[in-house]
């Protein structure tokens, strides 16, 4: 068996969450206790009876854009499907997909605007052709101009509007589902339901899943128990989620993918460490950036790219605690998560998930390990 043979399992397929709770925090909650070696199961609504006064939650306050397109070749007719990546003016004057402030008046100075897109289309694309996009309700809405391919396979398109990329995507896009949800086709609940209830930074084309189980009246409950509220923004990618491939675990590369970490959450999160509280990441998202954060040593402020890939043998130093979705077989999640948890450990949660009947993936049920 090789080293990626190891972080396989058999999922029945209706076990894949197609939507999400009626209530977000009545999803099930796993919980792993480390010390003990034990599991049990309760409900995220649960997590004020499960948590202590003194600790750190964690949340990624990254929000989900509408980088799902669609449309036609204007040519040819034929159908077309795009994934929105990134601009090179970011999102829009004040709120690029990096997150860094851009002054509007500076922006006559910049570049024609460029996006970078995952494509799919029948036939074979061309420089200098266009693509005519749709809305969810099958109205044109916009038209891309191919300008060049990339090595990896991915466009350089340039939008024929002269507007900020995320009113484009607001007018045109879709909300970027995962094929394992209904082949990846959106209805128009998806647009609150995969998105969390605390998202303000925009920029990522796919949901931190372990967050959309928290509601505001949760988060209220849990700092009036005395619990830390603290917020960071990882900014996520195609790459997360992507299989591996090579049959060692180690060589595998994750896509880079942008954070921040900020002052005051760092200072927040070593008051807690000091006074013996517990820092609890909420989404395997929080730990690398974190992680990321104090790879020099101690925790400091963040801001740019991490492609930290969390693989055995790995010494965590700020997360004490991970809450986190049920992931996909051969992917790098998984291998953080047993990583952090114990292999043994987290193979028998996930094997009794698999019994109890737990819902996998983005809109299924959680797991708490302690």
């Amino acid at each position: 068996m090789s080293e990626l043979d190891h972080y396989d399992y058999e999922l029945p397929r209706e076990l894949i969450a197609q939507a999400p709770a009626l209530n977000r925090i009545d999803a099930r909650l796993l919980v792993v206790r480390r010390d003990q070696r034990s599991i049990a199961h309760h409900h995220v609504r649960d997590l004020p009876d499960l948590l202590r006064p003194g600790d750190c939650l964690v949340l990624n306050n990254t929000q989900v854009i509408p980088a799902r397109l669609e449309g036609f070749r204007t040519g040819t007719g034929g159908h077309f499907e795009g994934l929105f990546l990134e601009s090179n003016r970011g999102l829009s004057p004040t709120t690029p997909t990096d997150g860094s402030p851009v002054n509007r008046d500076d922006r006559d100075d910049q570049p024609p605007e460029l996006w970078h897109l995952m494509c799919k289309t029948r036939g074979k694309l061309k420089p200098g052709e266009t693509v005519t996009l749709r809305d969810a309700d099958g109205r044109e809405g916009l038209r891309l101009e191919m300008v060049g391919q990339q090595e990896d396979g991915t466009w350089v398109v340039a939008p024929l509007a002269d507007e900020p990329a995320l009113d484009l995507l607001h007018r045109v896009g879709r909300v970027p589902l995962p094929p394992y949800i209904r082949h990846g086709r959106m209805a128009e609940a998806d647009r609150e339901h995969y998105q969390t209830t605390y998202a303000a930074r925009p920029g990522a084309i796919a949901a931190p899943t372990a967050g959309l189980h928290f509601t505001q009246g949760l988060l209220e409950r849990l700092a009036a128990l005395g619990v830390e509220i603290c917020y960071l923004t990882l900014h996520v990618g195609p790459g997360t989620f992507r299989p591996m491939t090579s049959e060692r675990v180690a060589e595998h590369q994750l896509d880079p993918e942008w954070g921040d970490v900020d002052q005051a959450t760092v200072d927040r999160i070593q008051a807690v460490r000091d006074a013996g509280g517990r820092v609890i990441a909420v989404g395997t998202t929080s730990v690398r950036l974190l992680e990321t954060a104090a790879r020099e040593g101690a925790l400091r402020p963040y801001r740019g790219q991490t492609d930290l890939f969390i693989h055995p043998p790995f010494e965590f130093r700020v997360v004490d605690c991970l809450m986190t979705n049920f992931h996909l077989p051969r992917t790098s999640l998984l291998v953080l998560v047993r990583t952090f948890g114990g292999d043994a450990l987290i193979s028998r949660a996930y094997e009794e998930a698999v019994v109890e009947r737990y819902r996998f993936y983005s809109y299924g049920d959680a797991m708490l390990i302690l």
